[in-house]
């Protein structure tokens, strides 16, 4: 009886033991379930309640919008009003020919801006060459680079079946090549072409044109940011038109990276205050390409002297290794630095609880050179403050772990002295051995300081450093949609490291497509840099005058800036001013505008863009409806009789700015007599 019974005891342990192990899978299984199909409930649940880093703090929340301080830090520029995008075909233009030429294969390499800057080109040329173009292929996004597998390249960054679906009326878009035209290409057997920057039509129709007609397919190979021209002859327009079509409306970015920009946007407006979007454009490469490494000390000094030695190696410098970083401040070629931008907003009235968002992949220096920003500016974010990691690493995709990359400790070192021997050999007195050779640890070679002492060269990319360049790109997505939409945008440079506009020009090249009337200050650096150093011992405790100078300056900017930009960005990147050829111009809202001149040409805004076109007559009843608003912002902006009155203000212990104590201004400035001076 007793064995029947441990028998039994055992059977029941057994029974209750598989029964756990079954709840157990179940309990897997049903959480697998939740994770895998419930992932977009969960997701805003998370967004409900994550905490973020932001802790927003405001004087005077309730500003009204119709008050005169509020109609002159982020009402409209009256005298671009009369601006409205209309990249529509305007000539005979006729849908893309049944019969092709061939193919176009294209792979593109460089960052952001130059990515997109090159898309709308090939679209442009395979337009050109009736071509049917395939998906471009972007280099810093293939699956070699330790991207998730979820997306190829395009796809990675862009939406792909918006981009065929935009351009159906204009080119044939294909996803991929023919198999045997793939199979040829695998095998190296289609001809390519690296492409230089800035080609003529007739380089493609001339050069490209009779191979595409023999072979039915080229690769072309873009590297410098553009393989097409930026001004092309007048009887090409519509194709200047075509780019704006790509750039404005073909180019939408991938699902996930819209609804994460559109939730940080939700985010910046949730406390119902307009913001400022702030790009610094202080990459190294641009820092080294203009000669502007005594800005910063140190290891940053040596870092920029270093990338432009490897560039002037390469040709991409002619001038001299050395050169004057405070001369080139002065000429302008140098970026401003965000505690001069912050000097300048606050200057031109914008209080210490403004929303800055910053944007920019990297910030060269770091956040010790944001520091000044952060004390004059409460509410300064960026897309880490505004999101969750697991935000960020929802538009990731699914990635492979990579291989461990981080620093271990550096193995025991052990030294061995053979006594004996030196004891023993040759005649005394002599000198003390040699030192032994000193060990090369990880953390000594992985550093600025290995490097830079080793080589002349730049280190090679790992992998994990090959994945955060594609991050990048989503980032910088993030940060362009986010600048696009802001309710003011300067940018502290415009010029990339191989001195072509940069982001922050495409930005404002896609502003004053989509409202050129929002605020989008584009100050003259060699200007700026003087006035400052008028006063550079009393920046924190400015006068009337060099206040007025400073709101001047900046009021100016928002014509100015645009009429400089179609000098010296248009010839370089049409995207960073698609002015006349996609602009045109509202029913009557230039004969009602107060201020209907150029302030540096004396000449109307309109014609010293070029615009001379009539918006069509379609557009008039939206129009005609906005004209009764419109006058009476214009007299609200001549009731203005004084501004905030306060440049530095001090509103409690916390709020200092950097080194100087915030004061109240002795005087209120004149907004009137500001604008007259303007005129």
């Amino acid at each position: 009886m007793k064995g029947e019974g441990k028998m039994m005891i055992k059977s029941k342990m057994k029974w209750v033991g598989l029964v756990g192990l079954v709840l157990s899978a179940f309990s897997l299984f049903v959480h697998f379930l939740l994770a895998r199909f419930t992932e977009e409930g969960i997701a805003d649940y998370q967004s409900s309640v994550t905490i973020f880093s932001w802790r927003p703090v405001f004087e005077n929340p309730d500003l009204s919008k119709n008050s005169p301080s509020y109609k002159r830090l982020w009402g409209p520029v009256a005298r671009l009003e009369s601006l409205h995008p209309d990249a529509n075909p305007r000539r005979y233009y006729t849908d893309p020919r049944s019969e092709s030429s061939g193919y176009v294969f294209v792979r593109i390499q460089g960052g952001f801006h130059e990515i997109r800057n090159s898309i709308c080109d090939v679209v442009v040329i395979s337009r050109l060459l009736n071509a049917t173009l395939v998906i471009p292929e972007i280099q810093s996004t293939t699956r070699s680079k330790g991207i998730s597998s979820q997306f190829k390249s395009f796809a990675y960054l862009y939406n792909e079946d918006n981009f065929m679906a935009a351009l159906v009326k204009d080119v044939k878009v294909v996803k991929t090549l023919p198999q045997n035209l793939k199979d040829a290409r695998k095998l190296k057997n289609i001809p390519s072409f690296r492409v230089p920057n800035s080609a003529s039509p007739y380089f493609y129709l001339h050069h490209v044109l009779p191979v595409l007609n023999k072979h039915a397919v080229v690769e072309l190979v873009v590297s410098d940011g553009g393989c097409l021209q930026a001004m092309l002859p007048p009887h090409l327009e519509e194709y200047q038109r075509l780019r704006c079509r790509v750039a404005f409306h073909a180019l939408r970015f991938r699902q996930e990276v819209q609804e994460l920009a559109t939730k940080m946007l939700h985010r910046l407006r949730a406390h119902g205050q307009p913001f400022i979007a702030f790009d610094p454009g202080l990459t190294r490469d641009a820092l080294a390409y203009y000669g502007c490494a005594e800005l910063f000390q140190d290891v940053h000094n040596e870092l920029i002297q270093h990338k432009r030695a490897w560039m002037k190696k390469r040709g991409f410098v002619k001038g001299k290794l050395s050169v004057n970083s405070a001369e080139k401040r002065l000429n302008g070629s140098c970026p401003l630095m965000p505690e001069e931008v912050g000097i300048l907003l606050r200057a031109y009235g914008y209080s210490w609880d403004t929303i800055l968002y910053v944007s920019g992949g990297e910030v060269f220096g770091g956040q010790r050179t944001l520091t000044p920003l952060h004390a004059m500016f409460e509410n300064i974010v960026d897309r880490t403050s505004l999101s969750a990691a697991w935000e960020l690493n929802r538009i990731y995709g699914r990635e492979v772990n990579l291989v461990d990359t981080k620093l271990r400790a550096p193995p025991s070192v052990v030294q061995e002295k053979n006594l004996e021997v030196w004891k023993n050999a040759g005649p005394r007195p002599r000198p003390l051995p040699p030192p032994p050779a000193r060990p090369k640890y990880p953390y000594n070679i992985e550093g600025w300081w290995g490097w830079v002492a080793e080589s002349d060269n730049e280190p090679e990319s790992t992998v994990m450093e090959l994945r955060t360049n594609a991050h990048k790109l989503l980032w910088e997505a993030i940060d362009y949609l986010i600048c696009v939409e802001a309710d003011v945008f300067i940018p502290g440079f415009d010029r990339d490291g191989k001195g072509h506009p940069n982001f922050a020009s495409l930005v404002m090249g896609h502003r004053l497509y989509q409202s050129a009337a929002s605020k989008t200050f584009q100050p003259n650096r060699k200007e700026v840099v003087k006035l400052l150093e008028e006063n550079r011992e009393h920046l924190y405790q400015a006068n009337h005058t060099w206040l007025t100078s400073i709101r001047r300056h900046l009021r100016r900017s928002l014509i100015d800036g645009v009429i400089r930009a179609s000098i010296k960005s248009k010839p370089s990147s049409f995207l960073s001013h698609p002015v006349p050829e996609c602009s045109c111009l509202r029913y009557d809202l230039t004969k009602r505008s107060p201020h209907p001149s150029s302030p540096s040409t004396g000449a109307p805004v309109e014609a010293s863009l070029g615009i001379t076109r009539h918006c069509p007559k379609w557009m008039d009843s939206e129009i005609k409806t906005k004209l009764k608003d419109k006058e009476i912002e214009e007299d609200l902006d001549e009731d203005i009789s004084s501004s905030s009155g306060l440049f530095f203000r001090n509103s409690g212990g916390n709020h200092e700015s950097g080194g100087g104590e915030l004061i109240k201004e002795e005087s209120q400035l004149d907004d009137q007599e500001e604008l007259d001076g303007a005129d």
